[in-house]
């Protein structure tokens, strides 16, 4: 499979997208008009290991719900992810067995390499 989970209004993604010039038998799915599913969010879990690596923390209502201050399981992470698309680090973008998370440099290396 190679699917990528990203936010069309979010310039980092679109710029991450651009510059890695994807070939087309990628699926794109913005997680805004078409939300992920329970499945989607499991299948991820299974390839990165946790729930907690596709949490962000750096999302806007992590800070406004004060969830630093919580003690979250896996279960939590799970649940904010279902609840509300801020919450999944984007983008995530998977490659047959790899799943690559987010939108440091070194991901984005990383992708390059296994594309």
């Amino acid at each position: 499979m190679k699917k990528v989970y990203y936010l069309k209004t979010c310039t980092t993604c679109t710029r991450i997208l651009k510059d890695l010039n994807l070939p087309s038998e990628f699926t794109l799915q913005d997680i805004k008009s078409n939300p992920i599913t329970a499945d989607q969010l499991d299948e991820m879990k299974s390839l990165s290991g946790s729930y907690e690596s596709l949490f962000s923390k750096r999302a806007k209502l992590y800070k406004e719900m004060d969830l630093k201050n919580q003690n979250l399981s896996e279960r939590d992470f799970r649940h904010y992810i279902l609840e509300h698309y801020t919450f999944l680090s984007r983008p995530v973008i998977i490659i047959d067995d790899s799943i690559f998370i987010g939108n440091s440099k070194k991901n984005i290396e990383a992708i390059k390499l296994a594309l």
